[in-house]
């Protein structure tokens, strides 16, 4: 398989699911990001490159980051919106293959919505893009072991786990799950519906 490295990325698009709109991420996200984010149950499985206590100028720290790397085409990032709803409730992120990460594609959402779906809604559209307007033929993908909802993301979508690494969360030491979606297995997968 031919790794996905292709930079700069194009442009990142709207894509639409039955009930969000991901839509590219805008300076008008950062207070909903300020207010959502900072809470234990979505950052305490994410890297340790995220300040705990989060800052008062956190979000907009990390959107000013966000925006330098988009500039140079490096990484994808989409607002996660309700049908109906323009205001951010959650983040996905997608990037090229990295040789020395295998991780591709990063996510988190508002805990008020947890347990519907929504993110694995979220995921299947970013993954789409990946595979059939990108041409990408995997994305490595990875959460906490002890993350069962992230995995179980991962699960519906066909990925495969291969291998177990570990890693430093907002939370303590703790173990990583790697796992390798191909785009045949996630085409089998949705053609057996």
């Amino acid at each position: 398989m031919t790794p996905p490295t292709t930079i700069p990325l194009p442009p990142t698009p709207v894509l639409e699911t039955e009930r969000l709109i991901l839509r590219p991420l805008e300076a008008r996200d950062v207070p909903a990001v300020q207010r959502i984010f900072p809470q234990w149950d979505v950052v305490r499985f994410l890297g340790p490159a995220i300040p705990w206590p989060y800052p008062e100028d956190g979000a907009a720290t990390n959107f000013a980051q966000c925006m330098e790397k988009r500039a140079r085409g490096e990484q994808f990032y989409w607002a996660i919106t309700l049908k109906g709803h323009d205001e951010l409730r959650g983040r996905i992120d997608l990037w090229p293959h990295d040789p020395d990460r295998r991780d591709m594609r990063g996510f988190w959402l508002d805990p008020d919505l947890h347990g519907q779906g929504l993110m694995t809604e979220a995921a299947e559209a970013v993954t789409q893009f990946a595979f059939e307007t990108l041409e990408w033929p995997f994305l490595y993908l990875t959460n906490a072991v002890e993350n069962r909802a992230s995995a179980r993301v991962k699960e519906k979508q066909g990925a495969v786990e291969v291998g177990r690494e570990p890693f430093q969360y907002v939370a303590g030491a703790g173990e990583k799950q790697v796992w390798l979606l191909t785009r045949e297995r996630w085409q089998a997968r949705r053609g057996e519906r």
